[in-house]
């Protein structure tokens, strides 16, 4: 079994604390090769892509999670949308003609700017919590956002390299409280993960170098995968959400219209035909998107 693309759960026995280490490096490449970022927003797509991945698995809901940066910089928009299957996608927005060099920080890149974090669970109310780029990197900002919105002690790990990206999250377990100093060696010893143990190594050997004195239970994996949600008929829907005139100036102009995924690079083309059968198609309003 390859060790990319699963996340791993764990409890520590004497300790109110529990873990999560993912591996999405397979998934990562799928979201970035369609697409000519410069190296340094690739690794904050797949530093994103690591944090989307653990912040849903601390989640207890059945829905969709979008966890985005948005800011003033070269790089205008990084976003992730995933769902509690770990069924992720992603997208950078880099403003025409920026020159992000090697080696560009966060706040270089991003600008003045903010995290947004969007929960839209199936059943429920709709929660967007938002956090400013207060802190140096992406897991600092993280580990902020759970400081101000759940109040509990958490510490991310995210490392990215050319072979992949994968990260660990250790977070006090709710409604407990343990010595600050266990959490502090527990963060302590996971700190020391080097980026090629915990992109290329199996999880079960990561664990055991990190915590072989420490009482763990390691519980059955969840896969980690790409999966993007467009669709012919999605792709329809919102044509028919455009005005007419608008439409029909395209296919006059061009004889056809074609509307291309950001995320997975499908291309759905559609001439005056099919546009008249998305016109013609009966519609059920209790079954729109919104």
């Amino acid at each position: 079994m390859s060790v990319q693309d699963q996340l791993h759960r764990y409890l520590f026995e004497n300790v109110a604390v529990r873990g999560e280490l993912v591996n999405v490096s397979e998934t990562w490449r799928e979201i970035v090769k369609n697409h000519d970022y410069a190296e340094p927003v690739k690794n904050l797509l797949g530093e994103l892509l690591v944090a989307t991945s653990l912040l849903t698995a601390t989640l207890k809901f059945d829905g969709d999670i979008t966890v985005q940066l948005q800011g003033d910089g070269p790089l205008t928009l990084a976003v992730i949308n995933g769902n509690n299957n770990q069924e992720l996608r992603g997208v950078a927005r880099v403003k025409e003609d920026a020159d992000i060099t090697p080696g560009s920080s966060l706040k270089e890149m991003v600008g003045n700017g903010y995290l947004v974090i969007t929960i839209s669970p199936e059943k429920g109310e709709r929660y967007q919590g938002v956090v400013g780029l207060e802190a140096d990197t992406l897991a600092g900002c993280l580990e902020d956002y759970f400081m101000r919105s759940e109040q509990l002690p958490t510490r991310l790990f995210i490392r990215t390299s050319d072979k992949g990206a994968a990260g660990i999250l250790l977070q006090v377990l709710p409604a407990q409280e343990p010595s600050q100093d266990d959490f502090n060696h527990l963060a302590t010893l996971t700190e020391t993960v080097k980026s090629e143990e915990l992109i290329e190594l199996p999880a079960t050997d990561v664990l055991w170098r990190l915590y072989h004195q420490e009482e763990a239970t390691v519980f059955d994996p969840t896969p980690v995968s790409f999966k993007c949600t467009c669709s012919r008929e999605r792709c329809g829907e919102v044509l028919n959400t455009l005005p007419v005139e608008e439409v029909d100036e395209i296919l006059e102009e061009d004889g056809k219209i074609d509307m291309h995924c950001d995320y997975c690079g499908s291309h759905y083309v559609y001439d005056a035909v099919d546009i008249a059968a998305i016109r013609n198609a009966p519609t059920n309003n209790s079954d729109q998107l919104h």
